[in-house]
């Protein structure tokens, strides 16, 4: 399969998870997502896609692994220093600069994983504003997607590793030590609000003078930046930062963004001109006369619609005609019995263009809708061009009540499009004469075009090169915490072991009969020092040798059926009086007892056998 073709089975899985749990990953890019799936299912010895959807819907458990697996909390107190550094010594004291000392400062930290980013910008303004700015000023509003990183950062608590690249000035002045923890400060902490925001659907926190988003993008593809960006450029106001991670630069959004910093990758919002306001003043005489003035407003209101120059008709919410203006009348035969009557029963309502769904649409939709070139044919032949533009009419409680639509004469304009053609297509007579002799031109711009492409698609490439790069740094490091997690278990696992093992030897030292452990195989394990009395053989000839086979002077052939009744479980307990030699020569009778050796589970794992000299 192709890097750029899609696993169908594996596109299968991610509409599964959408379905099931709500969580939308169709818009990351799929590399970097097939990896942190694979990696899970190889964790519960799973190949196929398909296979691991089943394995899901009978192991609903399995769904926070996976989503813990896929969500990778990969964060840190001030990563990249020298960005932060800019960010506290040029972004927030701009900020600040355009800010009443009593107006509020407004951050977002969205993929804020574990909340370390959302502190770091509360340690940050709080040096700027003071503690007790902090609190009555600042909020820094922290987000993601994985609910367990959500309860760790809430908690604000974190363990001397996470805590070791925070300036030891500030970590005295703002966390409090218990143990071997560290707590942010719980006034400041108040000022730190966290929540769960999925930046593909849900609507994003407004009126920002920040918005923090490091290393997140590049986890989505194309078409899911594009939204997210829209979404940021709609959260900050207009002179609003936006600082994102070192593999997100932004360079084919420069119509939303402008980088201030690009080697730092902070950003200005681009500011998108607001609609001139047309609503007109009310002149100084109107607002003095209250009294008068509904009246008034009335009268010169019916007045203008009735002498509106374009055709205007208003339609209520359910349907019926309620005003005509002069022009509306003259053009369409209206008649005062028409008002009042249901105007998608009326001819007009569908010619010369359709206008029942496009009523319904602005409705639903609340906002308006123009049709373009709507041609109607009059009594004399000749073809009238109109424009068609359906308004909603709000209340003052905002609620749509009705729609205005205005039919715009535009046959002059139209008539003048066709003159337009024609003078158009002379030109182009004239202009393809000319573009015989321009050719070598136009091949040499062609080449550069093309040249400039080839730029732009390899700075692409590299750039998601570069963000590829950065998302398996992550994962290498993610992998690499849980690596260290696991070995410092077994370290502790193997001390415990080798207390275990002293205590053992310990004890076998020091018993007066000869003791020796023997696995299911019946080779020897364990040899105690008084074994060694007995029969004259140290521990490290007799440890691996197989018991049944050692030439010491105890007929160990005869103790084969007890041992194989403590391995099948027959008995707990076998005793056996044997006559033997001991190391010396000396003649002997020895007490044998045999044991089941019982491990964690209570399994079989081998046999105890206990010797003793007996006196006669």
């Amino acid at each position: 399969m192709k890097r750029d073709e899609p696993d169908s089975n594996f596109e299968t899985l991610l509409e599964y998870l959408k379905r099931v749990r709500g969580f939308d990953f169709t818009g990351y890019k799929r590399p970097s997502l097939m990896r942190r799936v694979q990696k899970r299912m190889q964790e519960v010895g799973i190949q196929a896609f398909d296979d691991y959807r089943d394995y899901l819907e009978v192991h609903t458990d399995e769904f926070a692994r996976l989503f813990d697996t896929i969500l990778i909390n990969v964060t840190g107190f001030f990563r990249d220093p020298n960005a932060w550094e800019y960010l506290n010594k040029e972004i927030i004291p701009q900020i600040l600069a355009d800010k009443k000392p009593t107006d509020s400062v407004r951050v977002w930290s969205t993929g804020c994983a574990s909340g370390e980013e959302a502190y770091t910008l509360a340690m940050l303004l709080a040096e700027h504003l003071g503690t007790s700015g902090f609190r009555q000023r600042a909020k820094i509003y922290a987000t993601d997607l994985d609910q367990d990183a959500l309860a760790t950062a809430r908690q604000g608590c974190y363990d001397a590793k996470t805590i070791q690249d925070i300036p030891e000035a500030l970590l005295k002045k703002y966390f409090a030590r218990t143990g071997s923890r560290y707590t942010f400060n719980t006034d400041l902490r108040r000022c730190v609000i966290f929540g769960r925001n999925d930046q593909m659907q849900d609507a994003p926190i407004s009126r920002l003078d920040l918005l923090v988003c490091r290393n997140t993008l590049m986890y989505f593809n194309a078409e899911i930046q594009e939204r997210m960006l829209s979404h940021f450029h709609f959260a900050l106001h207009d002179k609003g930062f936006l600082f994102l991670g070192k593999a997100e630069m932004l360079l084919t959004h420069d119509n939303l963004f402008f980088p201030i910093d690009l080697k730092h990758r902070v950003f200005s919002k681009v500011s998108i001109d607001a609609k001139p306001n047309l609503v007109p003043a009310q002149p100084k005489s109107d607002q003095a006369e209250t009294g008068s003035r509904p009246t008034r407003v009335e009268r010169l209101g019916a007045l203008v619609f009735e002498r509106e120059p374009v055709a205007q008709i208003l339609v209520d919410a359910t349907g019926i005609l309620m005003l005509a203006n002069e022009r509306a009348k003259t053009t369409f035969g209206l008649s005062p019995s028409d008002m009042g009557r249901s105007f998608l029963e009326m001819e007009l309502a569908y010619r010369p263009v359709e206008l029942r769904a496009r009523i319904a649409q602005v409705v639903a939709e609340q906002g308006p809708l123009i049709v373009t070139g709507a041609e109607r044919l009059l009594s004399n032949g000749e073809t009238q061009y109109l424009d068609v533009t359906i308004m909603p009419i709000r209340d003052e409680t905002g609620i749509v009540v009705g729609v205005s639509i205005a039919f715009n004469d535009v046959t002059s304009f139209q008539q003048l499009k066709v003159a337009q053609n024609r003078l158009m297509q002379e030109l182009q007579t004239a202009y393809e004469e000319l573009q015989s002799t321009n050719e070598e031109l136009e091949t040499t711009n062609e080449e550069l075009q093309s040249t400039n492409e080839e730029l732009e698609t390899t700075n692409e490439e590299l750039q998601s090169t570069n963000e590829e790069m950065e998302t398996m740094n992550e994962e290498l490091q993610s992998t690499n915490a849980e690596m260290q997690t696991v070995n410092t278990e077994l370290s502790s696992r193997t001390e415990e072991l080798n207390k275990v093992n002293i205590s053992l030897n310990s004890i076998l030292g020091n018993l007066r009969v000869g003791v020796v452990l023997v696995d299911r195989s019946l080779n020897v394990q364990e040899w105690s020092r008084q074994a060694e009395l007995l029969w004259g053989l140290r521990a490290d000839e007799a440890r691996g040798e197989p018991f049944m086979e050692l030439d010491i002077g105890l007929p160990v052939e005869k103790l084969k059926g007890a041992i194989r009744a403590c391995l099948s479980g027959e008995s707990q307990s076998q005793e056996v009086l044997l006559d033997a030699t001991n190391r010396r020569g000396k003649r002997m009778s020895c007490q044998v007892t045999c044991s089941p050796l019982l491990g964690p589970e209570r399994e079989i794992q081998g046999v105890i056998v206990v010797m003793e000299e007996t006196k006669p």
